[in-house]
């Protein structure tokens, strides 16, 4: 496919691949570097849209085809106007393919070159999801941001496996090129993003890049980095992939990380991240904070009246005292699991905000090995 690149890049920085850029999309333009909480089905856990706009100042949020596909379906979202409008969030939207969801189900069937057959998690029954029936659910989603279908071997995949991986996903992002280019997106400006495989094969990696290019795609997304690898392994995965993809066009590593990776990434050229970590880790009583995690069922908080972390500026993160916070997550009390969604979440965006900034001022690479070995000393 060819299409225009919605992105644009401010400033790169001078001791490490860094940039700072605008994603330009139908519901608003985002600021780069960007992390993109996670709405799996409709909803990012525990919090409401208007907090996510106003305490998180999140710019975009991540959709799941997969879920949405099961429920409500594509044929309702699509007579709501999409999942934007659906959830009134009423921002910009990335949707996954879908693909990710179904690869973890254990009862996964038959996959062949025109797509996967499984079982529906929810009642088991029959379904196919294939290049076509990806791109159709996420134009029914109105996506912003709309991924091609790829294969995503596990980390302990053969190097046949993972080649038979890579071939497939090239094969899938070209049908679902064709298959986008029939829909409203390209005219309503909205963006399909490939995938690069290649699992910890150098020479897949780079296959999987330079094929995907030829098909000259608005963006490319980093696909299998956090299916088990180590880090180390997964900052090497991206170091290959970065510099080979366009230098004037969004870069996506899907699914990662810690706030120490997000930076490693940044620094190796990363534009776009997401993760459920911080969503996750707030339902198990852990808040992110420069000094590392807290653990607040520990008892060392119980007569802890500071405040969770004043370096944040959410409201959870100031009012709310350590002790307070620990008493709700060890009753039971689901307000606990909301305050540190809020805070965890807001942490990670002002984490990149905060890196998007030191970018244009000259100083990231500096200001970000400090902050790792601050996090990093618990």
């Amino acid at each position: 496919m060819t299409s225009a690149s919605p992105f644009t890049i401010e400033k790169i920085d001078g001791k490490s691949d860094a940039r700072a850029g605008f994603l330009k999309l139908p519901r608003g333009d985002i600021p780069t570097p960007v992390f993109m909480p996670v709405g799996t089905q409709g909803t990012v856990k525990g919090i409401m849209p208007r907090d996510l706009k106003e305490v998180v100042k999140a710019r975009i949020v991540l959709g799941n085809t997969y879920h949405l596909r099961l429920r409500p379906g594509s044929e309702i979202m699509r007579e709501r106007g999409g999942l934007s409008k659906f959830m009134n969030w009423n921002g910009p939207i990335l949707t996954d393919s879908g693909g990710f969801q179904v690869f973890s189900l254990p009862n996964l069937r038959k996959l062949t070159d025109d797509g996967v057959a499984f079982k529906s998690h929810l009642d088991g029954s029959d379904l196919f999801l294939g290049p076509r029936e990806s791109i159709e659910m996420q134009d029914a989603l109105a996506s912003d941001v709309a991924m091609c279908l790829d294969e995503c071997p596990p980390a302990d995949a053969s190097q046949v496996e993972v080649e038979d991986a890579v071939r497939r996903t090239t094969l899938w992002a070209k049908k679902c090129a064709d298959a986008w280019l029939e829909t409203s997106g390209p005219n309503d400006g909205r963006n399909l993003f490939a995938i690069v495989q290649g699992g910890r094969f150098r020479e897949l990696r780079i296959r999987s890049t330079e094929e995907l290019l030829t098909s000259n795609f608005p963006g490319y997304a980093i696909g299998g980095v956090s299916v088990g690898e180590t880090e180390e392994q997964m900052l090497e995965q991206v170091a290959w992939c970065a510099p080979l993809l366009p230098k004037d066009k969004p870069r996506y590593v899907m699914g990662v990380g810690t706030p120490p990776q997000l930076l490693k990434m940044i620094a190796l050229g990363a534009d776009m991240f997401d993760c459920v970590m911080p969503t996750r880790a707030a339902r198990h009583a852990t808040a992110f904070t420069a000094n590392g995690r807290l653990n607040l069922r520990n008892e060392r908080f119980r007569r802890d009246d500071s405040p969770l972390d004043v370096e944040t500026d959410c409201f959870a993160s100031r009012e709310f005292s350590r002790a307070y916070l620990r008493h709700l997550v060890t009753v039971g009390e689901s307000l606990g699991g909301v305050l540190l969604t809020l805070h965890n979440l807001r942490f990670f965006v002002s984490l990149l905000e905060k890196a998007r900034l030191h970018i244009l001022t000259g100083d990231f690479e500096q200001w970000s090995q400090n902050w790792i070995e601050r996090y990093e000393q618990v």
